[in-house]
């Protein structure tokens, strides 16, 4: 039944606001396909608000991320010397989005090393060593936890080491192993692979691991993999084709959704999408190329592709179909791409940001 999706729109900064206008037009050409359309809420995040707000994240902004459970974001450029991390981690905690899915695949036309590759990296979000627990090399604190800790064990933690807290827990490892196989199944996968260190670290990977054996027993039409990340990035770079859903905690998830993007073409290409139990944001994972802006010349296909993941979300199943088959039909071609998609960069007939967009639409309503 057609609807009207209620929508945060967060356009972003430097090249964001290019990248999220051409996403919006495409998204609501492919809504449009299937009788929907959207009701978008704009607001505004980043450098660019930090000095009205005072905050590059405005409290009315994750309010409306809150009510509307569903967000699409712009590249954000990380403000410097401030004292405020990532516009990115925050809304993650904040609306406690655990679950950062990062589908790569590759299409014909770009330009890349491999031809086979169709892999989704599921990354858990909340935990391991990206929780931000850390003692400065020094201070009173981390002097404090290394002498603690040298009392717990043999093994001797130096004079003057930074120390990082790496927390596991089964809560949070259940959690994103159940997303894992429920994806693999909603999307007639075969198979999930659970990524650890866990013959090293064998009470946190270790922890990991034992919890997705016990989590894939509710799967049995889902063949569970157990990979060591480092034998998995040699195996995804020989045999790409064998990888399918890739479940990881924090820090794996981070490297080998970049290494995956890589393989497909790069960031401009991977989508991405940070879901939680009580929201969803969709976001191109590149950054926010201020030296770009205003030039209509940047790769929005990230950010469209971001797109057609929150149209999957929202249950728009044949407009994210339609979507990436009218963007997989202008990359092919190759005639109306934007100057990285070229086989020579310098290619005169390469289009602009909004160029590519309209070819997008117009392929949408062949």
């Amino acid at each position: 039944m057609p609807t009207t999706h209620r929508v945060t729109l967060i356009p972003g900064d430097g090249t964001g606001t290019e990248l999220t206008e051409a996403t919006r037009r495409v998204l609501e050409a492919a809504a449009a396909t299937s009788g929907s359309a959207f009701d978008w809420d704009v607001q505004q995040a980043g450098v660019d608000i930090m000095e009205e707000a005072g905050t590059p994240l405005p409290p009315q902004t994750l309010e409306s991320v809150r009510r509307n459970k569903v967000a699409i974001k712009g590249p954000i450029t990380t403000p410097i010397g401030t004292g405020f991390r990532s516009v990115n981690v925050a809304l993650r905690a904040e609306l406690e989005l655990y679950a950062c899915l990062r589908p790569c695949k590759t299409y014909p036309g770009v330009r890349s090393r491999f031809e086979t590759v169709d892999v989704v990296i599921v990354r858990e979000n909340t935990e391991d060593l990206y929780a931000g627990i850390e003692y400065e090399a020094g201070t009173p604190e981390a002097e404090e936890v290394r002498q603690f800790l040298n009392t717990k064990q043999k093994k001797q933690i130096r004079e003057g080491s930074g120390i990082s807290i790496k927390p596991i827990s089964e809560f949070g490892a259940e959690r994103i192993a159940r997303y894992a196989f429920e994806y693999a199944r909603a999307k007639g996968r075969k198979r999930v692979h659970c990524i650890t260190k866990s013959n090293i670290m064998k009470f946190t990977d270790g922890l990991f691991l034992s919890t997705f054996r016990e989590v894939a027993k509710d799967y049995p039409d889902i063949e569970p993999w157990e990979n060591l990340v480092d034998a998995t990035c040699m195996g995804l770079v020989q045999r790409p084709e064998e990888w399918d859903v890739l479940v990881l905690p924090n820090l794996y998830g981070d490297i080998l959704s970049d290494l995956t993007a890589g393989m497909v073409g790069g960031l401009g290409v991977a989508p991405g999408a940070n879901i939680g139990t009580e929201a969803a944001v969709f976001e191109a994972t590149h950054g926010s190329a201020p030296k770009y802006k205003g030039q209509n010349k940047v790769n929005p296909t990230a950010m469209i592709l971001s797109g057609k993941l929150m149209l999957e979300h929202l249950g728009e199943t044949e407009a994210a179909e339609r979507l990436e088959t009218a963007v997989a039909n202008v990359i092919a071609r190759g005639e109306k791409v934007t100057y990285d998609m070229k086989p020579n960069r310098d290619d005169p007939t390469a289009v602009g940001t909004a160029e590519y967009a309209d070819a997008i639409i117009e392929e949408l309503g062949q």
